[in-house]
């Protein structure tokens, strides 16, 4: 009654096929072959016009001021929350000053 039954596993049915004998091959050392000469591409080189660095600082310019808003507005909510958080415990600390008078 408390003994597990365990599952049998059934044989199988179709041919079986014993596994495949893997013969070590002999390694031979060779000649190293000479390292490759380093390719260069040829690179253009980048020239800034006046409205394209007026373009990449104005990019840059947005940046700044998009990350410097997500920032303050995430510093102001956690100051809300802080302020929200003292007065609720100031409020929870007059109440139960206020009940421990009237006993």
């Amino acid at each position: 009654m408390f003994r597990p039954k365990l599952p049998t596993m059934p044989q199988p049915t179709g041919t079986v096929t014993p596994p495949a004998v893997i013969e070590p091959t002999a390694v031979t050392p060779g000649t190293p072959a000479p390292p490759p000469a380093p390719v260069v591409p040829a690179r253009s080189t980048v020239q800034l016009t006046p409205g394209t660095a007026l373009a990449l600082v104005g990019g840059g310019t947005a940046v700044v001021l998009v990350v410097g808003a997500v920032l303050v507005s995430m510093l102001l909510a956690v100051a809300v929350t802080a302020v929200s958080v003292a007065v609720c415990a100031v409020v929870l600390r007059s109440l139960l000053a206020a009940e421990a008078k009237r006993r």
